[in-house]
C-alpha cells in the first residue's frame, strides 16, 4: 500500500485525504493545530508546523512515505519541493518555482518588464517610508495567503492605519503595495505535462463587495469572456509567458487575473497547486475531468489521462459564509437546489478567525447560468 503525507488539515485537504484514502492510500496527515473536521478522515494525524521541512524530513523516512502532496497552501508548496527532493520523492515543482509564487515580491521581481501584464508594485518595512507608485493600490503581507490582511489603500494615510495590521500576517515581517487594477476578477485553472498544458478554463471569480482583499463568494463556469476571442487571447498569452518564467512544467497551476476596462488582462497572483476553493470539483462537474485524480495519477508517474476535447456545462460554486466569532447554524441559510452540498462546521459551533473579515462556513454547486 503507498503511503501518502498531506500538509495540512483545511477544508481543501479534507477533499484530497477522501480521495487518496479511496484509492488505497495510507493517508497521514499534519497540521500546525489539529481539530480539524478533515483530522478524521486520515489514518494517522501529527501537530508539526507544515513549514518545518527538516522535521518533515525525518517523519517521512520513519514512516517510509511514497509521496507528499497538499492542495489549498501555498505555505506548503516549497517544504513539498523540499521534501521530495531531500528523499528522491516525484514532484512537480523545483523548490525555487515554489518559494516564488509564496513570495509576492520575488514573483514580481521575477516576472519583471518581460510580462507586460505585470503590476507596479514596491515592497515596504516601515509605514513611514515614500510611496513611488499611483494610488489607489492594494496592500498586502508579502508572504501570506488566503486575502489575510489584504486592505484597499486610497491615500497616504491609511497605510498607516492599516500597517501594523497587514504586516503581523507576513513571516518575514514585510508589505508590498500593488497598484489597484478596476475591473474584473477571473480564475484560470490550467494542468501541465512535460511543459505542455493538457487542461485550461477560464471562469469568473464573484468576491463579496462588503469585505476588503477580493474574499471569494461565487465562482462560475463558464466566464463571460470566453464569447470575447481578442481577450481570451491575451489571457492565454499571459498564462504561458507566466508558466515560463516561474519555470512550471507538471501538474496543475492557479491563476487569479484582472480585466481592466481596456480588456487588459493584469497576473494578480499564480501558485503551483489547485486552488483552496475545491475548485476542481466545480471543473468536474461542468467538464467531466477531475484535475484533482489527475494530479495524484501524474505524481505515481501515470501519464495524463482526461479528455483534453470537453464540452462545459455552465455551473457555478458558491460560498456559505459567516462574520468569524459568530455561532453556525445551518438553519440561517436559504440553500436552493443544488448537485453537491457540504457543511464546514456543525450547528453551534463557532466560526474561526481565517481571514477576519467573511469567513466560508460550507458551499454549494449548482448547475445552470
Amino acid at each position: 500500500m503507498n503511503k501518502i503525507l498531506i500538509l495540512g488539515l483545511g477544508s481543501a485537504q479534507e477533499d484530497i485525504i477522501k480521495y487518496c484514502r479511496k484509492q488505497g492510500f495510507y493517508v497521514y496527515a499534519v497540521s500546525n493545530v489539529l481539530g480539524y473536521p478533515a483530522e478524521r478522515f486520515a489514518e494517522e494525524s501529527y501537530q508539526i508546523d507544515i513549514v518545518d521541512a527538516e522535521q518533515l524530513v525525518r517523519f517521512s523516512r520513519e514512516k517510509e512515505i511514497d509521496l507528499v502532496y497538499s492542495v489549498g497552501s501555498d505555505m506548503a508548496m516549497p517544504t513539498i519541493a523540499k521534501v521530495s527532493k531531500e528523499l528522491d520523492l516525484p514532484c512537480f515543482m523545483e523548490e525555487w518555482t515554489a518559494i516564488i509564487c509564496n513570495h509576492k515580491q520575488l514573483l514580481r521581481k521575477t516576472l519583471g518588464n518581460n510580462i507586460e501584464e505585470n503590476i507596479p508594485y514596491q515592497i515596504i518595512e516601515s509605514p513611514e517610508e515614500e510611496i513611488g507608485i499611483k494610488f489607489p493600490l492594494m496592500m498586502k503581507p508579502s508572504d501570506s495567503q488566503g486575502q489575510r490582511g489584504v486592505h484597499k489603500i486610497d491615500h497616504m494615510s491609511d497605510i498607516k492605519k492599516y500597517f501594523q495590521e497587514v504586516v503581523r500576517f507576513s513571516r518575514e515581517k514585510k508589505v508590498i503595495l500593488e497598484q489597484f487594477i478596476e475591473g474584473d476578477e477571473i480564475s484560470v485553472n490550467v494542468f501541465l505535462e512535460n511543459g505542455l498544458i493538457k487542461f485550461y478554463l477560464i471562469s469568473d471569480r464573484i468576491i463579496w463587495e462588503d469585505y476588503p482583499g477580493g474574499i471569494i463568494h461565487e465562482h462560475v463556469i463558464p466566464s463571460k469572456y470566453e464569447e470575447q476571442p481578442k481577450i481570451v487571447e491575451k489571457i492565454k498569452r499571459l498564462v504561458a509567458h507566466t508558466l515560463k518564467a516561474i519555470q512550471l512544467k507538471n501538474g496543475p497551476a492557479y491563476f487569479q487575473i484582472k480585466i481592466n476596462s481596456l480588456g487588459k488582462p493584469y497576473l494578480i497572483e499564480v501558485t503551483p497547486r489547485l486552488d483552496g476553493c475545491h475548485m476542481w470539483r466545480l471543473i468536474q462537474y461542468a467538464t467531466g475531468i477531475n484535475l484533482l485524480e489527475a494530479s495524484i495519477e501524474l505524481l505515481q508517474g501515470k501519464s495524463y489521462n482526461q479528455n483534453e476535447e470537453f464540452h462545459i456545462r455552465p455551473c457555478s460554486l458558491e460560498f456559505l459564509c459567516e462574520k468569524p466569532g459568530s455561532v453556525f447554524y445551518k438553519s440561517h441559510y436559504r440553500i436552493p437546489e443544488n448537485v453537491y452540498l457540504q457543511w464546514y462546521y456543525e450547528d453551534g459551533q463557532t466560526v474561526r478567525t481565517m481571514n477576519g473579515y467573511y469567513e466560508k462556513c460550507g458551499y454549494i454547486i449548482k448547475r445552470g447560468k
